[in-house]
């Protein structure tokens, strides 16, 4: 198990925050075999803190080979692109890409570009893109166009297993949670069923929550000494709005991975469980923030073909799908529960004070705090 994200950066078991369940080697999505994940980060020295995230569930060579897969929307003020067929087919077939709210037709068009060049087939008939987002805007220059098609192929190709960096990187460069600084974080944990083993893994884009619902292991950390510039300045107002942005308002995107054999109802039934794992760092789901989960399932490879035939059908042009047994299904439930619980809390661990546009700034998470809150607690 690794207490440092691929940059060298503590996450949070190395500060000794404890969580439940039993993490695999890199707790972190990569741990699902075949799945890969690359980034693109654009971090200028004063306006642009933003990037691209893609996820891809069985790496670059399987692009277009689906996946089951279900969708869940706790709030729907957001987007991910796809998730209409997600829920018509209960299958994805495409890169997963996270960026900014702004950026989202622009890394639908990079993913459609990436396929026409790599995998001219699979082009010619019809590509549904997976983009989700979450807003950037306070330390970023949203509105201009900063992400280019490119930079989501380059997000494409420089996919990879193993460890993955956390924090400001990627899609969640510009992203605050807690009104700290956030960004990406990523969990697993493993799932034992009869002689097998599986693993459940998250992975966040997490721009969420009001700093006096923030809790780490059950212990309230609402009065942490940090400055709080996103509740306590008028830098909305500075934007010709008149209003205050609303506190917790954000958005978080969470993807599921396991490879448990899994029908498409059950991997919709694992995004249904993200909230409770996000409530367990203090949200409560704020009207403002788009809430969005998606779930795979790496198994049974082969599956739920959706392409145009190309041949006269036989009688063994039938799918076939293992599955877990539905009253066996708790046991993944609360993997993903704790996985997109640790997630959320290495955002904010994996991270460092950022200066954005205008003079904005984002004060990371302080560690020291965080400990002294939690031994007084007798939590470490």
């Amino acid at each position: 198990m690794s207490l440092t994200s691929a940059s060298g950066h503590e996450r949070a078991r190395a500060l000794g925050i404890p969580f439940q369940g039993t993490p695999g080697k890199n707790n972190a999505i990569t741990d699902v075999p075949g799945l890969e994940v690359g980034y693109v980060t654009i971090d200028s020295p004063e306006n642009v803190k933003t990037g691209v995230t893609a996820i891809l569930p069985r790496g670059k060579d399987k692009i277009g080979i689906a996946c089951a897969a279900g969708f869940y929307s706790l709030n729907g003020n957001g987007e991910m692109t796809g998730s209409i067929w997600i829920e018509e087919t209960g299958a994805i077939a495409m890169p997963v890409m996270i960026t900014n709210t702004h950026a989202v037709g622009t890394v639908h068009r990079g993913v459609i570009d990436w396929i026409n060049q790599n995998k001219p087939k699979l082009a010619a008939q019809w590509l549904l893109p997976v983009v989700a987002e979450t807003w950037d805007g306070y330390l970023n220059d949203i509105n201009g166009p900063h992400v280019k098609t490119e930079h989501a192929i380059s997000a494409i190709n420089s996919a990879k297993s193993g460890l993955i960096d956390e924090g400001s990187v990627g899609g969640g460069t510009g992203m605050n949670c807690y009104e700290f600084k956030g960004g990406n974080g990523s969990s697993s944990r493993i799932v034992k069923y009869g002689n097998d083993e599986y693993v459940v893994a998250a992975f966040v884009q997490a721009n969420f929550g009001s700093r006096h619902e923030l809790t780490i292991a059950g212990v309230p950390m609402s009065d942490i000494d940090r400055p709080n510039p996103l509740s306590d300045t008028d830098w909305f107002l500075q934007d010709q709005i008149n209003t205050k942005a609303p506190s917790g308002a954000g958005s978080v995107i969470c993807i599921i991975a396991t490879n448990a054999p899994l029908l498409p109802a059950q991997c919709k039934a694992l995004a249904k469980r993200v909230p409770l794992g996000l409530a367990r760092t203090g949200t409560t789901g704020s009207h403002f923030s788009g809430d969005i989960f998606l779930a795979f399932s790496t198994a049974n490879e082969g599956a739920l073909i959706s392409g145009f035939p190309t041949t006269e059908t036989t009688s063994k042009d039938y799918d076939q799908m293992k599955s877990i047994q539905w009253g066996r299904m708790d046991t993944f439930y609360a993997a993903t529960v704790q996985a997109v619980e640790e997630s959320v809390v290495n955002a904010l661990v994996v991270n460092k004070d950022v200066n954005g546009r205008n003079g904005h700034k984002s004060y990371a998470l302080p560690h020291d705090q965080v400990v002294e809150k939690l031994k007084k607690a007798n939590r470490i």
